[in-house]
This record gives structure tokens, C-alpha cells and sequence, in this order.
């Protein structure tokens, strides 16, 4: 029999519809259900009665479901009696209507067990890119780039802080790392030395926006096995608006030159990220709310992994997302969903990062609950040796985690670790009753501090858009298993 006391369900089951299809999700379990008109709206109807205060009983299903529209007056206390009948054996196997998780304290180490750094190798850029977070590469600073040994002292930091971890992961980054190609080279091999000496390996990966990606470059990141970061956002007009060089020229026709070249001879990699991998990485603006026409322009490029990200801008800046932009937005979600479904059927599919679902395969439950890591699993080291909890915290002297230099270059400030491991969905008033809260954790933190304010305020319209690509993600993958 289904048990329903003191269990919310549009907390804890979502229901909806997309394209031809019925869907629930069953938010503890993971469990993805196909459902069919009736048992969909029997759901809705438990749903709205537990919303309006009233009793979840047979009868007032009915009386819900008769007092509609939607034909629904031909149905009998029978039938819904035997979907209820249906559901509760589901629940007595824990994958519909399951028992919800309640985690009240998340247990960590004392010191924070750093496993990934983004080392900052330049502050400086050969774009001057409209909406670059980073201030066009310098994030608040002079253009300066990374010396030997501070980058030496970054690659010890990481093997030491990742403690008893086997393996650890660095990514290059900037502003644009190309500019200091020759700092990157010298680091990878004092990793590979100084990681052997500890029974240990790093993984790194560069994020770079292609401008330098000649042939000497292709070779050292495919025979070091270097995952890259590309970015580029779409069509030419598109791409040019926002990513041009500092004298105003477009960027377009040098990147998609220079990635294609680079996707012909690199692996193609997973579609969740791990291993060796490539991406293209662009960003959409309130200038091409049709963006899903620029993730189908990367895909005509031959480009098989790619992501389209929205951007984090301040309200007010001329291409920043505003709240009347997310029904375009939305739709357009939409349409690429069904478009990535129809490429797949002619052979023609390629893997848009936003639209990877792995619910029995992804993070674990911690994971799910805390987020990215950053401040005290993920930290960022700027070129003059300062340590920040990610990249994009990069610069905020209120947001310091420490220094390669400082008298003792491991200790990191414990009171800002804890406010960062604090910062899961249980602390977000916002994520507490949230269906989406164990895929998105939560949310960018960096988003949350620029756009909401606090660390536990999320980004409002991130956080609607993070559950239209999870709807269409979950629609995929049901599609791909009902065929």
C-alpha cells in the first residue's frame, strides 16, 4: 500500500512533460519512471491536494480528477485504485515515492584534502572578450605571468594537500596559458618527476582559447595526454560580437581554423569529462537567445563534444540574461533536445555536455549534496603564488585561501575551508525543497556571490535554467531507452 505520511512529493517526485512523453523522477533513488496519462495525472493530483492542505485518500483523487478537464470524468475510484496499487509496490521497492535523504552533518577531514588545482600561468590574454569574468584576462590586476617557481611550488602544493590520493589534476589556465607555452612545458615534466617520487600521477588539462593552438602545441598536448578546454561560441557573427582581438577584429576565422585541426588528430574522449578529452566551450548571451543554432553550427563543424554555457554577467551589463529572456531560452532548450534526437537517428549525433545525466553512474551522495568541491577539495593559484577556492574567485582578496609563499605554504584559512564545505544544499533555503537539488548541488558558488549575494543565495535564473536542461536531459535519456 502507498505510504504517503509525512512525505511532500513535488519535493521529492517530479512529474512533467516533454515532447511526447510522461515523466517522473523519484529524487532519492534516481529512479526514472515512463508514465501514461492517467497514472501522470494521478500523481498531479496527489500533488495539488497535498499543496492545498487536503487529504491524499482515493476519493479525493477522484473528485480532483473528475471536477477537471482533460477527459478525465471516465474515470472510475477503480482504476486510480489500481495505480495506487501499482505505485506503492514501486515504493516497497525504494524507486517511486522512496524515502527521502536526510544528511544533517557532512563529515570532512580536519585539514581539506585539495585533489585539483587551476593554476593561473597568465594573467594575460590575446582577446579582449566583452563578457570575460576575469577583466580581459587580468582579474583585477597587472598583466603578469607565472614564473618557474611558483609554478613548481603550485604542482608540490597539490601533490602534498592531495594527502593519501593516488592521483591529482591540474589544468592550465589563464587569462590565455598559450602565452606562457613554454612554463607549461617545464611544469609538466617536473610533475611527471616529482608525482613518481610519491607514487603519484597528475592529470592536467589546459583550458585555452585557441588563438595559439599551432602544430608544436597539438603534438605536446596529445602525446602528454593533456584534456583541453576550447572555446569558441558558434556562428561567425556571433562568436566576433563577444571574442574579438583587442583591436576589434573578430576571432572567428583563426579559432574554428585552429580547432578543427585539433579535433582531427585528438581523442574524442567521454561525455562525462574524465579520461582524455577535448571540449569546445562557448557562452551565450542576451545577443543569441537562439543559441541552440550555435551548439548545431559547432556540431556542422564536426565538433563532437561541446558545450554552451549562459552567461554570468551583472544585471545591467548589455549582454546580460534577464528574467523576460527565459521563456526564449527555454524553448530553445527544447528544440536542441528534439534536434539532438533527430541527428542521432541519422548517424549524426554529438554529445552536449548539458544535456549528460548519469543517475546511476555519477557522483556520490556526498558529491550530490556539497557541489564542485571548491575551497577545500578544488583551489586556484594565481601567478604570484596566492591561493583562491576556484578560478573565478581569483583576485577577491576576501575570498584568499593562502600563499605558495607564506611561512607555512599548506596552511590554508581554515575558517573560509568551512564556510565553503558549509555551503551545500541543506544550508541554501532555496535548494532545500528544490527537485533538482541533488544534480545541480546547489549551483556555481561563484555565481551565487556575484549574482545572489552569499554563498548560500543561489543564482535564481541559473538555477531555472540548470532544471530546463536537466528536464530535456531526462527526456533523452528515456527516449533512448523506450526505443
Amino acid at each position: 500500500m502507498l505510504n504517503l505520511d509525512d512525505y511532500t512529493i513535488k519535493k521529492n517526485v517530479h512529474t512533467y512533460r516533454q515532447g511526447n512523453l510522461n515523466i517522473a523522477l523519484d529524487i532519492n533513488s534516481g529512479s526514472l519512471h515512463l508514465l501514461d496519462n492517467l497514472a501522470y495525472n494521478v500523481i498531479k493530483a496527489m500533488e495539488k491536494l497535498q499543496s492545498a492542505g487536503e487529504l491524499v485518500t482515493l476519493k479525493n483523487i477522484h473528485n480532483y480528477l473528475f471536477a477537471g478537464s482533460g477527459g478525465m470524468k471516465n474515470i472510475s475510484e477503480n482504476q486510480i485504485s489500481e495505480i495506487l496499487g501499482e505505485m506503492g509496490e514501486l515504493q516497497a521497492e525504494g524507486i517511486l515515492f522512496s524515502a527521502e535523504v536526510k544528511i544533517a552533518e557532512l563529515s570532512y577531514p580536519q585539514e581539506p584534502l585539495i585533489k585539483a588545482i587551476c593554476l593561473h600561468v597568465a594573467h594575460d590574454c590575446n582577446l579582449s572578450c566583452e563578457y570575460c569574468f576575469a577583466g580581459k584576462g587580468l582579474f583585477g590586476g597587472q598583466k603578469t605571468l607565472m614564473d618557474l617557481e611558483t609554478g613548481k611550488r603550485g604542482i608540490d602544493f597539490v601533490l602534498h594537500a592531495s594527502g593519501n590520493r593516488s592521483q591529482c589534476e591540474v589544468d592550465f589556465f589563464g587569462g590565455e596559458p598559450l602565452l606562457n607555452f613554454p612554463l607549461i612545458k617545464e611544469l609538466v615534466n617536473y610533475g611527471k618527476l616529482s608525482a613518481g617520487l610519491k607514487n603519484k600521477t597528475i592529470k592536467y588539462t589546459m583550458t585555452t582559447n585557441a588563438v595559439l593552438l599551432d602544430a608544436e602545441v597539438r603534438d605536446f598536448l596529445r602525446n602528454e595526454d593533456i584534456s583541453v578546454v576550447l572555446s569558441l561560441d558558434g556562428r561567425q557573427e556571433v562568436n566576433d560580437r563577444m571574442r574579438h582581438y583587442p583591436d576589434g577584429r573578430g576571432s572567428y576565422s583563426d579559432v574554428a581554423a585552429e580547432i578543427r585541426d585539433f579535433i582531427a588528430e585528438f581523442p574524442e574522449g567521454s561525455p562525462y569529462a574524465v579520461g582524455t578529452y577535448y571540449y569546445v566551450r562557448g557562452t551565450y548571451t542576451h545577443f543569441n537567445l537562439d543559441f541552440e543554432k550555435d551548439v548545431l553550427h559547432l556540431a556542422g563543424l564536426g565538433i563532437k563534444q561541446i558545450s554552451l554555457e549562459p552567461v554570468i554577467a551583472a544585471t545591467g551589463e548589455p549582454h546580460a540574461l534577464q528574467e523576460e529572456d527565459l521563456g526564449l531560452i527555454m524553448a530553445g532548450y527544447d528544440r536542441l533536445g528534439e534536434k539532438v534526437l533527430e541527428l542521432r537517428d541519422k548517424g549524426q549525433d554529438f554529445n552536449f555536455f548539458h544535456f549528460n545525466v548519469a543517475l546511476d553512474q555519477g557522483p556520490c551522495l556526498l558529491k550530490r549534496i556539497s557541489g564542485c568541491g571548491a575551497g577545500h577539495e578544488y583551489a586556484a593559484i594565481s601567478p604570484e603564488g596566492n591561493i583562491y577556492p576556484c578560478h573565478q574567485f581569483v583576485g577577491q582578496e576576501s575570498y584568499k585561501l593562502g600563499s605558495l609563499y607564506s611561512s607555512a605554504p599548506y596552511q590554508l584559512d581554515l575558517d573560509l575551508v568551512r564556510k565553503f564545505r558549509s555551503a551545500n544544499i541543506f544550508a541554501k533555503p532555496a535548494c532545500r525543497e528544490c527537485w533538482a537539488r541533488f544534480a545541480c548541488s546547489g549551483g556555481c558558488h561563484a555565481a551565487n556571490v556575484t549574482l545572489g549575494g552569499e554563498l548560500t543565495e543561489v543564482y535564481s535564473l541559473g538555477c531555472e535554467l540548470q532544471k530546463k536542461r536537466l528536464e530535456v536531459a531526462l527526456y533523452l535519456k528515456t527516449k533512448c531507452r523506450a526505443q
